[in-house]
């Protein structure tokens, strides 16, 4: 009898066994649901974390800008350094106990510490290299709007800082690429007549490349490795008398104005240039006072930049033009004619 019972024993533990299995196939099928699931949403809370990330550095970036537009506007001093002031201060001064000597103590360390700070700013900062800006309309996001009309120098591009190459910036000035401003002066073909000129900073390679274009001959612009090199040619493209003109490429092309500058020393990519030094820019209050050392009164004194100076300074002859090349069939003619 018990021979006859192990056949069905052996089935019933047989499928008891194909039961669990198939119970435990559910639940690893089940937990592998779930994990693939967590995976997934872990990778997207981790997308979700860098994108938060970026925005908060866009933020901050954003709130840096509108301070420093704010302390322009109110002629006080570069927010950025207040800020690396308070935390500096913050991490010298010891925490506060509840003894009676120790605030005392603090308030000296204050003191001397901010005495320390008081005499290391100007060297950051010289009074010498204080510069006067003037307002300018700005958007709802304190962007400045353009073009921005500054007396005949017209901007309509600040262009990009380049940080990685060290041609593109001296310690007084940064080259942007993609600056664009025009600027009215005296015209290549009449002297006597204005001409508008677009200046470009353009990138090319190694070394910035700038162009000086008038709007009588936009096929032949006056390309140059320094604003310097392009005024000069202009001038001398101009009339041979004006080569004793002080040459100051970088007030034609705008990029030394303090409105300009200042507007480009606060774009991103500064803080990275290496031979930079920062300028302590103030806002013109009082139009009065400071009308006598303002870039407009350069420009109506200088030759150089100015039309109307340039004419009360030189007596350039009426009958000058600009050389050009005679056609090919007068060439052809006139050695006709010597043969």
């Amino acid at each position: 009898m018990a021979h006859s019972y192990n056949p069905y024993y052996n089935e019933y533990h047989k499928n008891l066994e194909i039961q669990q299995n198939i119970k435990y196939k559910k639940k690893y099928r089940k937990l592998k649901r779930i994990v693939k699931d967590t995976v997934f949403e872990n990778a997207a809370l981790c997308d979700q974390v860098a994108q938060m990330q970026e925005n908060l550095l866009m933020v901050k970036e954003e709130r840096h800008f509108l301070l420093r537009k704010l302390y322009q506007q109110q002629g006080e001093i570069d927010p950025m350094i207040t800020v690396t002031k308070s935390q500096t201060n913050n991490l010298g001064s010891p925490s506060p106990s509840h003894e009676g000597t120790t605030p005392k103590k603090n308030v000296k360390k204050r003191n001397s510490t901010e005495a320390l700070e008081t005499k290391s700013k100007p060297k950051r900062y010289s009074k010498a290299m204080r510069r006067v800006v003037q307002l300018i309309p700005l958007d709802v996001h304190g962007r400045p709007v353009f073009p921005i009309a500054l007396g005949d120098l017209t901007v309509y591009s600040l262009g990009e800082v380049v940080s990685d190459r060290i041609a593109y910036h001296t310690e007084d000035l940064i080259y942007p690429v993609g600056y664009c401003s025009t600027r009215m002066f005296a015209s290549l073909r009449d002297a006597h007549t204005k001409s508008l000129y677009t200046c470009k900073i353009l990138d090319g390679g190694i070394n910035p490349r700038f162009e000086i274009v008038s709007d009588s001959d936009p096929d032949q612009p006056l390309v140059g490795l320094t604003p310097d090199e392009c005024h000069s040619r202009l001038l001398a493209a101009i009339s041979p008398t004006l080569r004793s003109i002080p040459v100051r490429g970088a007030d034609f092309f705008g990029i030394s104005h303090p409105t300009i500058q200042n507007l480009i020393q606060s774009s991103p990519g500064t803080r990275k240039l290496a031979n930079y030094k920062s300028i302590r820019f103030e806002v013109c209050k009082n139009q009065n006072t400071d009308h006598a050392s303002s870039p407009g009164v350069e420009e109506e004194t200088d030759p150089g930049l100015g039309f109307s100076a340039l004419h009360r300074t030189f007596a350039i002859p009426s009958g000058y033009r600009i050389k050009e090349e005679p056609p090919d069939h007068e060439l052809l003619a006139f050695q006709d004619f010597l043969m």
